[in-house]
Parts: structure tokens; C-alpha cells; sequence
């Protein structure tokens, strides 16, 4: 016997009518054929109320409903500050090396004549700030070239003077000749930036040209050592690689708020980790290049270390911040401000310090010939002083010398310890004593074991007075040599007899 597929359905719907009867027997028999036949097939009503639930959780979604939304763009701000930021192409002549063994016919016979070295390209970017070719960079894009040029968005090319070198913030100002018709960007506050505002990125990676990457502000305030002496930075995830450096870090405003510097990378490639010079102390920069020769910063004679955990809870603090004060200089405007060894530092301006490189900041974007309000801690107790933020004191002078040809410090240049070039060449802890600034390459004083920053504190056990006793003590005739030298708070002694060389610490 054959089933047809309409008697099927018919003897299922008459099965299914009468298991649901006494379950629904207040119903009539339309409402209960109504009822099955809607839970074996769903209506359009049913439909139609899934479409909305979709439609309301995509309109939650936020997508682009209108034709303006869609063409959203960061063009306009790009066209705004692009001319502003130029490439920037540095060359080093080539040089002859003189080695040591120069002139020596058994070395030259075995090694050959020392040939000539290559010059050096240096290739980065750089920030137009001023209509009459002021531009702005890094120390470490120009620094030891000998020609420096800077070439527009439009393709004009304009060769360039040092104005200024500033290796602490490592920024540079330099001075395009015969510009014209040149568009500079607006400087804004960096204080005012805010992890997770917009940012772009504009410079000249790998030399391929002009390139913009977009992202936010990941951190401020960053601590980052090993570019400049603040360790104080603008944090980006915008792409930065080789060739940014000196670039402009914009806002949404078109405003710079920071000189691109650094990445952080193990390959060399962008890993969105990327470092900016805050804008307010390349404005430092920039007021000390238009107004003298160098950067003057403010001092107020007092050394700061990190407040650790454990030096924390030992003052009551809640958490590890602030500047911790650990020496005062007699007579200085720390001191006459009642700054006390212990003290934490904790906010300037009522701008906070998280560690000293951020009030070694904080002060000196205020200036020479200011006050500072500083909030302290002391004893657990807050206080408000105000400090004076002076120039650092030329005393003694710093009788710069050369150390004389045939001693054993040949190819050193030295000078006294002050307050002015401690803070110059960013010599911490050091308050009296003739400091190394400098060694020649391959010299006798680099063989010998002196670096610089070393403090040369005794010679064959003479106490080393300043920079003429040691020139006078190093030029007598000895067979044997030994230097106690203060390095990075440690003394080390350095012994020379003859070929032999010893190091030790004291």
C-alpha cells in the first residue's frame, strides 16, 4: 500500500490535535490548530521579530549611516602640518685614522698603512618652527656631520647651519639658509596630553620619503634611559622606525607636541613602541638657541635618587614616588629653601614627580630666574617651599687642559668640578675634583684604562688639587703609574708597569 505525502501530514496533524487536547482544553479547536501549526512552522511574525533584534544590535554597533561618515579622514590635518616637516641629510667627510703603531715598519709590514676612512650619511627628519628656516631635530641626526640639508615636501632643498646642539635632551636647532616661503608648525603644551589621545607621526623612515602613521598616546612621562640624560618621555604606538628621528609627533590640532626620538624594537623595525621629546622642552631649546650659545638650566643645589618600595613603607607612604633627597649643597637655593636630606619631593607647580628625571624636567621647563612651588614631604608631614631657579655657579673655573704629549694621560681633556659643568655634562653625585671630559681614541690615557666622567682623584699617591697640579704631576718621568680615579661612586685604581696593566677596586 502506498502513503501519500498529504495523508502523512494529515494523520500527523490529527495525532499532534489530539495529544494537545487535554492540555489546552478551555480552548476552542481553531485556537489549538492555530497553536500547532505556528510551533511546527514559525510565521512571519516571528521573522519579523528576529530582522529587529538584529537591526537594534547592529545600530548598537554604531556602523556608518551617512556618506560624510564613511569619508572620515586624517587628510586635512596631514595637508595642514606636512610642509612643516622636512627630511633632513647630514654627511661626514672621510677622515684618516691614525693608529698607534703608525710609522712602525714591522707593524705596516704585516698589517699594511692604515687606510682612510669613509665619511658618514646621517638621514632623519626635522620640524620647520619658524617662517625665516628655524628647524628643529635631534642632536643624534647631525651630530659630528660636517654639511647638514634639509629638503621640503614640495622638493626644495636648503643647506643648513648649527644654531644649537642640546645632547642632554638630545634636540638640535638649525638654521636653513636662504629659506623662504616656508610654513612652521604650531608648538602646543605638552602638559595638556593625555594617555589615549590621537596622535600622528610624521617623518622620514628608512629615507624613503615624507610618511604619516597614526595612533595614540600610550603613556607620558615615560622613564626611558639610554638617548637623553631625562629619561622623560611621550610614549606612541604610532609606527615609528630609523629615519623618524627629529619628526613631529601632532595632535589632532596639528599642533607638535613632541620630537620624535626613539623606538624600542629587538629587530630594528617598528614594534609600536615609539618615544618623543615632550614639546615643552624643545621650546627651552629653541628660547635658548634665539637668546645665546648653549641651554642654561636652573639649579638649586640638591642630588635625588628613586623612592623604592622599601624606602616607601620606611616614610609612611602608600606608594613608591616623588624625588628622594640625598645631598644639599651648602649655601644654595635648596638649602636656603629648607630642603632637608630625607625629603621627598612629590609635586612641582602642582605638576606631580613620579621620579627625579621627571623633576629634573619639571624644573627646568620653568626656567633660569623663576620659583618653583615644591610640595614636600617631610616626617610624614606635607609642606609647600618655594626654591629660587638660578644659574649653576661657575666655581671653581674650569680650566679646561689637554694633557701633555708623552704622559701616561695623553689624549685626555680635563677640567675642574663645578656646579656649571656637572650639570653640562651631566655628572651626578661629583662636587669637587678634576673630571675626564674627554679621550682620544686609541691614546695612551684610553690604554691606560680612563674614561670619561672618571674623577682623576690621586696619581703615585699625590691627592689631585685641579686641573694644573695634575698636568704638572703627570708630566715627571716615572717607570711605574697608578690612578685612583672616582667612577660612578666607586673608587678604582689603575697600576701601568710598563706593558703590565692593573685594575682593582679600593
Amino acid at each position: 500500500m502506498t502513503i501519500r505525502p498529504t495523508s502523512l501530514i494529515a494523520v500527523m496533524l490529527a495525532v499532534t490535535l489530539i495529544a494537545v487536547v487535554p492540555a489546552t482544553a478551555e480552548y476552542g479547536i481553531d485556537d489549538m490548530f492555530k497553536q500547532t501549526i505556528d510551533r511546527l512552522f514559525p510565521g512571519e511574525e516571528k521573522a519579523e521579530n528576529r530582522k529587529t533584534a538584529q537591526t537594534e544590535s547592529t545600530v548598537q554597533r554604531q556602523v556608518p549611516t551617512a556618506r560624510a561618515e564613511i569619508q572620515l579622514s586624517f587628510a586635512p590635518l596631514v595637508k595642514k602640518v606636512s610642509d612643516s616637516v622636512v627630511n633632513v641629510y647630514g654627511k661626514q667627510r672621510a677622515r684618516n685614522v691614525r693608529s698607534p703603531f703608525a710609522g712602525d715598519p714591522i707593524f705596516e709590514r704585516f698589517f699594511g698603512v692604515p687606510q682612510r676612512r669613509r665619511g658618514r650619511t646621517s638621514v632623519g627628519s626635522g620640524i620647520i618652527v619658524s617662517d625665516d628656516g628655524v628647524v628643529l631635530t635631534n642632536n643624534h641626526v647631525i651630530e659630528k656631520m660636517d654639511t647638514i640639508n634639509i629638503v621640503l615636501a614640495d622638493g626644495r632643498e636648503f643647506e643648513c647651519e648649527i644654531l644649537l646642539t642640546d645632547k642632554k635632551s638630545d634636540l638640535a636647532v638649525l638654521k636653513a639658509k636662504d629659506a623662504s616661503d616656508l610654513q612652521p608648525i604650531e608648538i602646543g603644551d605638552s602638559e595638556d596630553v593625555e594617555v589615549g589621545d590621537l596622535v600622528l607621526a610624521i617623518g622620514n623612515p628608512f629615507g624613503v620619503g615624507q610618511t604619516v602613521t597614526s595612533g595614540i598616546v600610550s603613556a607620558v612621562s615615560r622613564t626611558l634611559s639610554g638617548v637623553n640624560d631625562y629619561g622623560f618621555f611621550i610614549q606612541t604606538d604610532a609606527s615609528i622606525n630609523p629615519g623618524n628621528s627629529g619628526g613631529a609627533l601632532v595632535d589632532m590640532q596639528g599642533r607638535l607636541i613632541g620630537v620624535n626620538t626613539m623606538i624600542f624594537s629587538k629587530s630594528g623595525g617598528s614594534v609600536g613602541i615609539g618615544y618623543a621629546v615632550p614639546a615643552n622642552m624643545a621650546r627651552v631649546v629653541l628660547n635658548s638657541a634665539r637668546t645665546g650659545d648653549k641651554v642654561t638650566r636652573p639649579w638649586i643645589g640638591a642630588s635625588f635618587q628613586n623612592v623604592t618600595s622599601d624606602i616607601a613603607e620606611s616614610l609612611g607612604m602608600r606608594r613608591p614616588r616623588g624625588a628622594l633627597v640625598v645631598a644639599v649643597t651648602s649655601g644654595s637655593p635648596a638649602e636656603d629653601a629648607d630642603l632637608k636630606i630625607g625629603d621627598v619631593v612629590l609635586r612641582v607647580n602642582d605638576r606631580a614627580v613620579n621620579h627625579p628625571d621627571a623633576l629634573g624636567y619639571r624644573l627646568d621647563t620653568l626656567g633660569v630666574g623663576n620659583k618653583a612651588t615644591v610640595h614636600v614631604l617631610t616626617r610624614g608631614e606635607r609642606r609647600q617651599i618655594q626654591i629660587a631657579l638660578v644659574a649653576p655657579p661657575e666655581d671653581p673655573p674650569r680650566d679646561i687642559r689637554d694633557m701633555p704629549e708623552g704622559s701616561p694621560l695623553w689624549g685626555a681633556k680635563v677640567a675642574n668640578v663645578s656646579p656649571a659643568l656637572t650639570q653640562e655634562y651631566s655628572i651626578t653625585n661629583i662636587e669637587d675634583g678634576v673630571v675626564v671630559l674627554q679621550i682620544g681614541a686609541n691614546s695612551p690615557a684610553s690604554f691606560n684604562g680612563i674614561r670619561p666622567r672618571d674623577v682623576v682623584r690621586e696619581v703615585n699617591g699625590t691627592e689631585i688639587k685641579d686641573t694644573r697640579h695634575l698636568q704638572r704631576v703627570v708630566s715627571k718621568d716615572s717607570h711605574s703609574w697608578q690612578f685612583v680615579v672616582e667612577r660612578g661612586g666607586e673608587y678604582l685604581v689603575f697600576e701601568r708597569r710598563g706593558g703590565f696593566l692593573r685594575q682593582y677596586r679600593r
